[in-house]
């Protein structure tokens, strides 16, 4: 008998319950027949960064200084940085089978046996490499991109008039103030500012913002030291037979510094005779 009576209420519910006076709105969110399906594996991740994924792997370079050369035809005069590489050489592949991804794990400069550990001496001889004093990896976008192991890398990797992407650490400045470091104006000369002209000040409020400072607030603190890319840099000079690169402009890091140098992802690819990857520079980004 209360299984009936229950019934009857949720059929006069069902009948008489409240009804909108107003047509729902739709979804806006993840709905209509002509959205693509949402892929989260390694491929589909792999295929929405191609665009953005040099053809061919970097190179590495020593920072020896700067300089400035003259424009032949206006006689303007521009700064340039140097950059030499040193013993550039393939040292291992990543493969998307092993790894998840293509990459080229490039090495340089040369290091002494008795100061490299043993795990990197046993990677140096697998691969019949001298042991490195810097190794680095380059993702590049498949397996054509994939230089042979051994195979030396020289300044003529790169041509006069390409774009490059330089990255470097940036020179380590120490404990830094907040003017310095974050380009504050400072408090006031004068006007009852006593000793404190160059302090940033308050860090936060006391009631109003729960009585703490803020995750991320800029205060003084150590100062550079960090990755600093600079894109579109343009290859000014090549000298193959010394191994040097001339950059227009400056880059990070200071003299002597480790600078990692790969194809600009912001303008096209270049056309290099002999790049196993030639066939697909039309599928490069556009300036």
């Amino acid at each position: 008998m209360s299984e009936f009576i229950a019934g009857a209420l949720a059929v006069l519910a069902s009948q008489h319950g409240i009804k909108s006076i107003s047509t729902p709105r739709p979804n806006r969110f993840n709905k209509g027949p002509n959205l693509p399906i949402l892929e989260s594996s390694v491929e589909a991740a792999l295929e929405r960064k191609k665009y953005t994924t040099p053809l061919r792997t970097g190179a590495l370079g020593i920072k020896k200084g700067m300089t400035a050369m003259y424009e032949p035809e206006t006689g303007h005069r521009f700064p340039c940085t140097i950059v030499q590489l040193d013993r550039v050489q393939v040292v291992a592949h990543k493969t998307r089978r092993r790894n998840g991804y293509f990459a080229v794990q490039v090495g340089s400069g040369w290091k002494h046996p008795d100061n490299v550990t043993r795990p990197l001496l046993g990677h140096f001889a697998e691969n019949k490499v001298s042991p490195k004093r810097h190794l680095v990896e380059f993702k590049v976008q498949d397996e054509s991109g994939l230089l042979g192991i051994g195979k030396t890398i020289g300044a003529s990797w790169f041509q006069e008039g390409q774009y490059v992407d330089a990255r470097a650490n940036s020179r380590g400045m120490g404990f830094a103030g907040g003017m310095k470091r974050h380009g504050f104006h400072g408090q006031p000369a004068s006007h009852g500012v006593s000793l404190t002209h160059r302090s940033m000040g308050s860090a936060g409020q006391s009631q109003g913002g729960g009585s703490r400072v803020y995750p991320g607030k800029r205060m003084p603190g150590r100062m550079g030291g960090e990755q600093v890319t600079t894109q579109n840099v343009k290859v000014v000079k090549v000298d193959d037979e010394k191994g040097l690169l001339v950059l227009h402009g400056s880059i990070a890091g200071p003299d002597g510094c480790l600078v990692k140098l790969s194809d600009a992802i912001k303008k096209p690819w270049p056309n290099l005779p002999g790049n196993p990857v030639e066939a697909q520079l039309a599928a490069g980004p556009t300036a």
